[in-house]
C-alpha cells in the first residue's frame, strides 16, 4: 500500500531542500512516496507553466474610464486586474490628451498628465502578478536634438525585479513606448524621468503617459495525484488549458539549465484540462524532478 507524502521540506542523506519559490513561472513542490517496507521514497516534481503566445492576454488601461480632472491617487479594474496609481512630488492627474492644445502620436480620450513643471514619478501597482509592462509616454520637449531617457523599474512583493530605460526620437512631446517583462512576474512599478536630453535644449522634466498594457502572469500548474504504481513506474497529474501540449522533461540535477533536461514525452489529456503522464522508467531512481512545459 502505497502512501503520499506532501513535504513542504524534506531531508534525503542528510542534504536538506527547502520549497522552491515563484521564478519564471516555475512552481515546486516536492512529494514523498512511502512503500510497504516503509522506507521513504523521495521524488520532486517541478512544474514549469511557460505560457504559448497565443494564451497570454494583454490588457488596456487607456485611463477614459476616469473621470478628468481628476487627481492621483485612484485606482480602477480592466480585464480583472485593478491598478493602482500614485505618485511622487507634485504628482500628476487624468487630463484630455489634447490638454496642451494638440494630441501626441497615439495618445487619445484621458491620459496622466503632470501636475507642474517639476519631476515626479507615476507609481502603478496591481492586484495580481504580470509578466510584460508597457506604457506610452511623452516628454516635455520642443524641436529638441535628443530626447530624455525614461525609465521603469519592476518589483514583486518588494523585491526588485529588473528594470529597463528608453529614448522617444527628437522632437516636440515626442512619444515612445517604455516597456518592461519578467517572466517571474512583478506586481509594482515605477515610471521615473530618468535623464534630460543628451543634447540640451527646450524641455521639462515632465512627462504625459496613456494607453498601459499588461500581461498577466498566468495561473500555476496545479500538480495531483502524484503516486508511486505497483509497476514501479510514477504517475501524477496536473490542470492546464483544455487542448493544449505539456512537454514533460526530467532530469536528477537541478543545477542543470532546462536546456539540458531530457524529453520524456507528452502528457495525455484525459478530461477538458486535466493532464496525466506515466514516467515508466522511475523504477529505479532514488530522486528525480519533472518539468511540465507548455508549449
Amino acid at each position: 500500500m502505497l502512501e503520499l507524502l506532501n513535504c513542504s521540506k524534506f531531508k534525503l542523506s542528510g542534504k536538506s531542500f527547502a520549497d522552491g519559490s515563484f521564478h519564471r513561472r516555475k512552481y515546486l513542490s516536492r512529494v514523498g512516496v512511502k512503500g510497504e517496507n516503509m522506507r521513504t521514497r523521495i521524488v520532486g516534481i517541478l512544474a514549469s507553466f511557460l505560457v504559448v503566445g497565443a494564451e497570454a492576454q494583454n490588457i488596456e488601461f487607456s485611463f477614459d474610464d476616469l473621470a478628468a480632472h481628476s487627481g492621483l491617487p485612484t485606482s480602477y479594474s480592466v480585464g480583472g486586474i485593478n491598478a493602482s496609481f500614485s505618485s511622487t512630488g507634485q504628482g500628476f492627474s487624468i487630463q484630455a490628451a489634447n490638454v496642451l492644445g494638440f494630441t501626441p502620436f497615439g495618445f487619445s480620450g484621458n491620459c496622466i498628465y503632470p501636475n507642474s513643471v517639476f519631476a515626479a514619478d507615476l507609481i502603478a501597482s496591481f492586484s495580481t502578478p504580470i509578466t510584460d509592462f508597457s506604457i506610452l509616454y511623452s516628454p516635455e520637449e520642443y524641436a529638441c536634438d535628443s530626447s530624455a531617457a525614461m525609465r521603469v523599474t519592476a518589483y514583486l512583493n518588494g523585491t526588485l525585479a529588473g528594470t529597463a530605460s528608453t529614448n522617444a526620437q527628437a522632437g516636440t512631446w515626442p512619444t515612445e513606448t517604455l516597456r518592461f517583462a519578467n517572466l517571474q512576474g512583478f506586481n509594482y512599478v515605477v515610471i521615473h524621468y530618468d535623464a534630460a536630453p543628451v543634447t540640451g535644449g527646450d524641455y521639462g522634466p515632465v512627462f504625459m503617459a496613456d494607453n498601459m498594457m499588461v500581461t498577466p502572469a498566468p495561473p500555476p500548474i496545479i500538480l495531483t495525484g502524484a503516486v508511486k504504481l505497483s509497476n514501479g513506474a510514477f504517475q501524477f497529474g496536473f490542470t492546464n488549458a483544455p487542448g493544449g501540449t505539456n512537454t514533460v522533461l526530467v532530469t536528477t540535477n537541478l543545477a542543470l539549465s532546462q536546456a539540458n533536461w531530457t524529453v520524456l514525452g507528452v502528457a495525455a489529456e484525459i478530461s477538458s484540462g486535466q493532464y496525466q503522464f506515466t514516467d515508466l522508467q522511475a523504477t529505479n531512481i532514488s530522486i528525480q524532478y519533472y518539468c511540465v512545459r507548455s508549449p
